[in-house]
């Protein structure tokens, strides 16, 4: 029995206000957790004010106190026992930051195998030219027919040509970029139905290509002019393209199952959201790639300086690696 009402409604309001606070979080972030010592927290404060409830129901005075503890504990009860399925509007900067990362993470170690794999082409590609030079018009395929010359004379007709293409001409060759590089990487994910044996080759000639043009350029003093025409786009095409790869062993693991029992078409169905995401972040990587590319990239001293073309590659590098590698996991911890 309440004594002293007042007292008892002073004691009682702050796990009130808790209780209500954290209610109001819940609803307002209906994909936000609680974390175990959260749960037990919210379920004493539950406890707590239907019990406040209780004592205060049995007393005349104090109706406002009564109608407010009753739709706490309303509330309360809902989430509690809540059990239909919750329908989430779609936020793109929700799945951009979060969504896009943990898929990336939970199938990390595809990613890294595709690195190894693009690796081990990039060094094969690199001794076959620095043993035969004259090697590089056999590997290079038809379209990098331009970088097949002196790496040197390329570099002086690049920073001797300081006309600025037409925008139309620059807006052309970004979309042609998207397009070739949004193929590639579709490519390397759908190789993935020959059990990854062509995704495989996909990504082991991307990397033959990748270790002639360094070692090309490296070999002929022109690490630089290198540096500063790649990174700008490559710190973001090239871990696309290897996230493609990455999408293309994960379709690969499916179809072959090793050590699962569910059939093929569950291990299809399990992976598919994950596919799917993995593609859509390609997609918007490459497209920003491509508009670098053209629109950046292609501009060389003294148009544009190495130096803050570099800076620029190395900043997106470092903002993609803690977008991949940091975004959303605190959403996981929950």
């Amino acid at each position: 029995m309440i004594i002293d009402l007042k007292k008892f409604v002073a004691n009682e309001r702050p796990y009130w206000t808790e209780l209500e606070s954290t209610l109001n979080q819940i609803e307002t972030n209906d994909r936000r957790t609680l974390a175990l010592d959260e749960l037990r927290r919210f379920h004493y404060l539950y406890d707590r004010t239907a019990s406040g409830l209780a004592k205060v129901s049995s007393l005349a005075a104090e109706p406002d106190t009564r109608r407010y503890l009753e739709s706490l504990i309303a509330r309360a009860y809902g989430e509690i026992h809540e059990t239909r399925d919750r329908q989430h509007r779609f936020s793109p900067l929700l799945w951009f930051l979060q969504t896009l990362p943990q898929t990336f993470r939970r199938h990390v170690r595809a990613f890294w195998l595709s690195v190894a794999i693009t690796m081990i082409g990039a060094l094969f590609g690199g001794f076959a030219i620095a043993l035969d030079p004259e090697a590089k018009a056999a590997v290079m395929p038809e379209m990098f027919a331009s970088h097949l010359g002196d790496p040197s004379e390329r570099v002086a007709q690049e920073e001797r040509d300081k006309d600025a293409p037409s925008a139309g001409h620059m807006s052309s060759f970004s979309a042609q970029l998207m397009v070739n590089n949004i193929g590639v990487s579709i490519k390397a994910m759908a190789f993935g139905m020959t059990w990854g044996i062509g995704t495989i080759i996909l990504l082991f000639y991307n990397g033959v290509i990748l270790g002639v043009v360094c070692v090309d350029y490296v070999a002929a003093g022109q690490t630089t002019f290198l540096l500063g025409w790649l990174l700008p786009h490559g710190s973001i095409e090239l871990p696309a393209i290897i996230m493609g790869g990455q999408a293309g062993l994960m379709l690969a693991s499916a179809l072959i199952g090793w050590g699962q029992r569910s059939t093929l078409r569950v291990r299809f169905r399990a992976i598919a959201p994950d596919l799917t995401t993995l593609i859509a972040g390609i997609a918007l990587m490459l497209v920003w790639a491509g508009l670098v590319e053209a629109f950046f990239s292609q501009y060389h001293e003294p148009t544009l300086p190495y130096v803050v073309k570099i800076a620029f590659g190395l900043t997106e590098l470092v903002l993609l690696c803690l977008l991949l590698g940091r975004c959303g996991k605190m959403a996981e911890g929950a």
